[in-house]
């Protein structure tokens, strides 16, 4: 028991050691990060056709630059026409009747007019004769509203095969290019067959990066970002962050952070791979060390902080380096005074000098 006391005593009792020493310093720390991404059409859409047709004449291919509302791609669809035809004809003969029906309608309209003011006088018009007449004139009445009625669903009925019509021109919903295309002339084309065209928007593209779960403290809207593409090399491209997911994928751990790039010159193009230099910041100050200062052995890492002449050892995890120093999370604040190179040489416990 004695001996163990005295090898408990031996580092006290040793004469101090000289040891260059440092502060710990609190500072907000920022650095970039190169992460991959991908850049990606700001708009792309598929066009496919709504009605069943053959393919009339397509009058754009792989590459060419569209406007909004150009012509795509022109479809014929007789079948359509025939059923326009003969929908237009049933509204034609539904008007030609209820303008007969109105005709009915005025003569009877008349007939009972005359009957009603020859009634004033007794004697001249019998009663019964009145009624009838009154009953044609509600009878043609009932007729023309029928007629209307036919005629208001006869044009209903029209409508939407018109609306049909107009889906045989597939035109450019927003300026863009062509990036693929899948049918020729002749060819049948329906809501069930092949797209027609592809359309990509790419004078504004979307850069997504997968932003790792450390580092995604920080992020902002409206930051700007720089990165390179290999088809270019040693020249620097910028980009907005534009979109935050604010959750993190399960597999990968990571956010898929999108930015937009401005893209008019054309040197960009989606499907490219670019290295971002991902900018990361801390949300609140750390604690920074030199790099010596952090040992490691077997069963922990630690600073050496001195505190009256003697030795402490202080459990610490590394964090992001920054610039000479790196950055420590642990029991230790600023200021507090730490050997710049610790060695699990140091006992705890022993006298320090700083030189």
């Amino acid at each position: 028991m004695k001996l163990l006391k005295i090898l408990f005593l031996i580092p006290a009792l040793l004469p101090a050691q000289a040891v260059e020493t440092v502060q710990v310093v609190s500072e907000t720390v920022s650095r970039s990060a190169r992460l991959p991404g991908e850049l990606l059409p700001y708009l792309q859409v598929d066009l496919q056709a709504r009605v069943t047709a053959f393919v009339d004449s397509v009058e754009v291919d792989v590459g060419s630059m569209v406007k909004k509302d150009d012509l795509l791609v022109k479809l014929s669809a007789p079948e359509l026409a025939a059923q326009i035809a003969e929908s237009e004809a049933k509204v034609q003969a539904v008007e030609s009747q209820r303008a007969e029906a109105e005709a009915k309608l005025a003569a009877a309209q008349s007939s009972y007019d005359r009957l009603k003011a020859a009634s004033s006088t007794p004697g001249v018009v019998a009663v019964n004769e009145l009624i009838l007449a009154e009953k044609a004139v509600e009878a043609a009445r009932a007729l023309v509203k029928s007629l209307e009625a036919a005629a208001a669903a006869a044009r209903t009925s029209v409508k939407p095969l018109r609306e049909l019509q107009g889906y045989l021109e597939i035109r450019a919903p927003f300026d863009g290019v062509i990036t693929r295309r899948g049918v020729h002339p002749g060819a049948l084309a329906g809501p069930n067959t092949a797209p027609l065209l592809t359309l990509e928007q790419v004078s504004r593209l979307r850069l997504v990066v997968p932003v790792p779960e450390p580092i995604v403290a920080g992020l902002a809207r409206g930051a700007r970002v720089s990165f390179k593409v290999p088809a270019h090399p040693g020249q620097n491209f910028s980009a907005t962050v534009a979109r935050i997911p604010r959750s993190m994928d399960p597999k990968t751990r990571s956010m898929m952070v999108e930015l937009d790039v401005a893209n008019s010159g054309g040197q960009l193009a989606p499907g490219m791979y670019p290295e971002a230099d991902w900018p990361v910041k801390r949300t609140r100050p750390s604690l920074l060390v030199p790099p010596t200062a952090v040992a490691t052995n077997t069963e922990r890492s630690f600073v050496i902080r001195v505190r009256n002449g003697k030795a402490e050892w202080v459990n610490v995890s590394k964090g992001m380096p920054a610039g000479e120093r790196i950055e420590v999370f642990g029991e230790l604040a600023a200021g507090d005074t730490i050997l710049r190179r610790a060695s699990d040489e140091i006992r705890e416990g022993s006298s320090v000098a700083s030189k």
